[in-house]
């Protein structure tokens, strides 16, 4: 079993950064690929990015590529996502999500909600105009 607890959300200002927190426990953290998705009001809920077990390999929404940075310290048994430029249609609940299978991050794979066995209960972003 694996508990994770997103923190980091808040109110930030249209072209302002936000750095996200997701802390993980109840297992080897290492061996999970780690996914942020986020779902905004009235919407589905989205890819946004993932890593890999290792850090090395990284996978992005098209709408975020460039602007977003998923990052990892094992150490600390935790994921990160770096928001920059921010926009008031990036305003949606962020999850963090967790496969712990010890297999490899696969990009199309990577996306798809089923792919992961853990998710955290959500930290809200509100970006204003």
């Amino acid at each position: 079993q694996v508990q994770l607890v997103e923190s980091g959300g808040g109110l930030v200002q249209a072209g302002g950064s936000l750095r996200l927190s997701c802390a993980a426990s109840g297992r080897t953290f290492s061996s999970c690929a780690m996914g942020w998705f986020r779902q905004a009001p009235g919407k589905e809920r989205e890819f946004v990015a993932a890593i890999s077990w290792s850090g090395g390999t990284t996978y992005y929404a098209d709408s975020v590529k460039g602007q977003f940075t998923i990052s990892r310290d094992n150490a600390k048994n935790a994921v990160y996502l770096q928001m920059n430029s921010l926009k008031p249609e990036d305003t949606a609940v962020y999850s963090c999500a967790a496969d712990c299978r010890g297999r490899g991050l696969v990009m199309i794979a990577s996306t798809l909600r089923s792919r992961y066995d853990y998710w955290g209960q959500g930290t809200q972003v509100t970006v204003s105009s």
